[in-house]
């Protein structure tokens, strides 16, 4: 080949060719340690976007992963399933279900029974349960060995409770439907409830009496009783807590003032099969009962402290806390605040030993996320999770009563409350 021919022809295009290259390619190394994330989008996915809605694909419509933490492999294999669910799953694939499913997955992948994702309609149930209100009939209920959903109490004033229905009712239709055969309960209660002021019709068997028995009952809103109080022993006040919830501190603020009101000499805090919830409530109650100083702190993966603190105005009365293995989070905040402050006896068994602290997090579909975001310490600086809180004294209940709630042993049986009420009259007579 003549040189002159090579030089003056081939090699431009060649070195133009090589630059393009290059360019090409130092792009794309560029844009792969600038761009922090994969895109989970295969270009004929990104095209089909475009010529969908009309305009350029727009990288905030994606799912990205930090590419310094996520093999790539993991991204094309999430692409890979996703296509093949779509082409061979033997019904029609519903995009939006399936990519819920995949939240949901990343969220139970972290392997924490306390941060969960909750679709529109458990954060419904969610809001319900820790705003302390719901439309229904007012009844708590539980699945029995036989897969029966229990009445365990009617509440006080409640449609239930005024129509007649009892602890130890067994729920066998409701509006004419069988649900004998139904093992979910929360879809048995979501046709309990409905509506307030609509009629829902409830069949019961009554093992007492061995007849089924017919209810008509209007749905009301439920004010969930998750505080009640009384005088017991003439002098002693007793406050038993069920849950915290979004109101309590501001119930448990009058609860105390009315016993207060009664000439009260001590108090019992009942805190027995309490599961927990709501943070800012259980520090408010705290700082009503204790003198100045450290309630609890939280520390987060990065170390940043968070302190709650009470003011000086404290209960000035002897306090006893009753607590068990199902007292946990929230009831463990207010036991362990107690015993560090030496303000109070802490009655039972070991506490359950849940150490976390949970954001909740709504999202704008309506669906949430609760979230841990740190471990929280009692004033001495210790972590409770997995350890729980020791009593001052501890006792147990018969071993009868080991499968009951608290709320269905006998008074005359309740050894527990009746060594609290010995502790505070040993310390006021």
């Amino acid at each position: 080949m003549n040189k002159n021919i090579f030089t003056s022809k081939f090699l431009p295009i060649l070195l133009a060719a090589l630059l393009a290259s290059s360019a090409t390619a130092y792009g794309m190394l560029l844009w792969h340690y600038k761009n922090p994330a994969y895109v989970v989008l295969s270009e004929d996915e990104a095209k089909a976007y475009e010529n969908k809605v009309g305009k350029k694909f727009n990288p905030e419509y994606a799912i990205t992963f930090d590419k310094n933490s996520v093999d790539f492999e993991n991204i094309q294999k999430y692409n890979e399933v996703k296509r093949l669910l779509n082409g061979y799953y033997y019904e029609e694939v519903n995009q939006n279900d399936m990519l819920e499913g995949s939240i949901a997955g990343m969220v139970d992948s972290l392997k924490d029974p306390y941060t969960v994702y909750f679709t529109k309609e458990q954060m419904k149930v969610f809001d319900e349960n820790t705003t302390g209100s719901y439309v229904g009939i007012g009844v708590s209920l539980n699945m029995d060995e036989e897969g029966l959903l229990t009445i365990v109490e009617a509440f006080p004033e409640s449609p239930a409770k005024d129509v007649g229905m009892m602890s130890g009712d067994k729920i066998v239709k409701v509006d004419n439907e069988d649900v004998t055969t139904i093992r979910d309960q929360d879809y048995i209660i979501s046709k309990i409830k409905g509506e307030e002021n609509t009629k829902v019709k409830i069949t019961v068997f009554r093992p007492s009496e061995g007849t089924y028995l017919d209810f008509d009952i209007i749905r009301k809103k439920i004010k969930i009783e998750n505080i009640t109080s009384e005088v017991m022993d003439g002098n002693i006040g007793y406050i038993k807590i069920n849950m915290f919830d979004s109101e309590i501190a501001k119930y448990f603020g009058n609860h105390l003032n009315g016993l207060v009101d009664k000439n009260i000499k001590g108090l019992i805090i009942d805190l027995r099969d309490n599961p927990g919830g709501d943070y800012n409530e259980v520090c408010a109650i705290a700082d009503r009962l204790l003198p100045e100083g450290l309630i609890v702190y939280t520390e987060d993966k990065l170390g940043n402290r968070s302190e709650r603190r009470s003011d000086s105005t404290e209960l000035n009365m002897p306090l006893v806390i009753l607590v068990n293995g199902y007292s946990a989070s929230a009831s463990e905040i207010l036991s362990g605040a107690v015993k560090d402050h030496d303000k109070g006896t802490l009655i039972g068994t070991k506490t359950f030993g849940k150490g976390l602290v949970q954001a909740v997090q709504k999202l704008e579909d309506g669906s949430g996320l609760k979230v841990t975001v740190a471990r929280y310490f009692t004033p001495s600086g210790v972590c409770i999770h997995k350890e729980g809180i020791e009593p001052d004294i501890v006792i147990e209940l018969d071993e009868k009563y080991s499968n009951l709630s608290v709320s269905q042993v006998p008074r005359e049986d309740d050894v527990q409350l009746k060594k609290a009420l010995e502790v505070i009259h040993g310390q006021i007579d």
